[in-house]
């Protein structure tokens, strides 16, 4: 076996390294326009021609871009929005803040991401919007969600903040519903060097609206047709999102050699690996495995330098957030939140690296 290494959960240098960002702080830095500038647009429309939509608006962070999606397509009080029970608690967040209920639809096991039958079953006639998390970066079964949307006459709203170039049956995700969600925190699979967020749209009405309100609701310079948020792109962000855009698919890539490792040479019967359905083409933001034994293999792969992390310890409907807000009972995200735990996965890990963490889990328990 290889001899001990110290492997962190997630590095960005070996990208960075790759990357002038003194250059490009400078540039900003030079023509002195911090918000709303050249270095914007040009992301955005980058990004838009990326993904494949008609328009992306640039916000703050990944919980305004699902907040103002929402705003922006009328969610309002008294209206109910079907969420996974085993989100980031920003996937929720981004439904109270506008006054509306969050109603927790359980994901499937194998996949961690939502399943279509729980969320027909959570659909009553108060239900508006539905919201399926692109979870880990795996795509959703969109297929039979915009079936559902479209039989209940549902707005949807995808929460790709783990998931950019994910694709469903060849299409990226972010481009089936009505409107998308993207993070681009630093630890994402594209992300800034601080929050940094985007909507992407096929709807110029709805682009329109999401833009004026991340900007106190004004659609021009002291004229407000909403009452609106601060919530908008820094250039200096936009500028290290240009730079790292066009190495996205590289990056992408990489971490899916990584996976395919994981997936083909971990052997350990007690860890369950991720399962990947024939419409998935994830892009592992994080490579999720499961056991009976999470916390024993977390402190055994500690000891050993490899560093983990777990997504997410307490399910949303247990956090002190909301307590007494939810009703139902939801054993498949506390069955997740008990067992999850992410092995090391980022762009640059060495071939080393991974057949350390291959090696190590398949001796734990032996």
């Amino acid at each position: 076996m290889t001899g001990h290494m110290d492997i962190p959960f997630v590095s960005f240098k070996p990208l960075e390294n790759e990357l002038n960002l003194t250059e490009i702080f400078e540039r900003v830095l030079n023509k002195s326009w911090y918000i709303g500038g050249d270095e914007d647009k040009a992301f955005e429309d980058a990004f838009a021609e990326y993904l494949g939509v008609r328009f992306c608006v640039g916000c703050g962070n990944g919980l305004d871009a699902l907040m103002l999606s929402l705003k922006a397509l009328g969610i309002e009080s008294g209206d109910e929005v079907i969420v996974p029970s085993n989100t980031y608690i920003a996937t929720a967040l981004a439904v109270v803040y506008l006054g509306a209920k969050v109603v927790l639809a359980e994901p499937k096991l194998e996949t961690f991401n939502i399943d279509p039958v729980e969320m027909e079953k959570a659909i009553t006639d108060k239900t508006k919007a539905i919201m399926p998390v692109h979870l880990y970066g795996q795509p959703c079964d969109m297929d039979k969600i915009t079936q559902l949307a479209k039989k209940y006459k549902l707005m949807i709203v995808e929460d790709c903040a783990q998931a950019h170039g994910a694709k469903y049956r060849g299409k990226k995700v972010g481009t089936f519903g009505n409107a998308a969600g993207f993070s681009f925190y630093p630890g994402k699979n594209l992300g800034a060097l601080g929050d940094a967020g985007a909507v992407a749209t096929n709807s110029r009405t709805t682009a329109d609206k999401v833009r004026a309100l991340g900007n106190y609701g004004s659609d021009y310079k002291y004229h407000h047709i909403y009452q609106g948020y601060n919530s908008r792109l820094d250039e200096i962000q936009a500028a290290f999102l240009n730079e790292k855009l066009p190495l996205l698919e590289k990056t992408n890539m990489f971490r899916k050699q990584v996976a395919k490792r994981y997936l083909s040479e971990i052997r350990n019967p007690g860890i369950i690996l991720p399962a990947v359905p024939e419409y998935a083409d994830p892009v592992w933001h994080v490579f999720a495995v499961r056991t009976e034994n999470r916390d024993e293999l977390e402190r055994y792969l500690l000891e050993r330098g490899i560093h983990t992390n777990k997504h997410y310890p307490i399910p949303i409907h247990r956090q002190k957030a909301f307590k007494g807000y939810f009703e139902g009972k939801y054993p498949i995200a506390e069955e997740i939140s008990r067992t999850e735990l992410s092995l090391p996965m980022y762009y640059g890990m060495t071939d080393s690296q991974v057949e350390y963490v291959i090696e190590t889990i398949n001796e734990f328990g032996r």
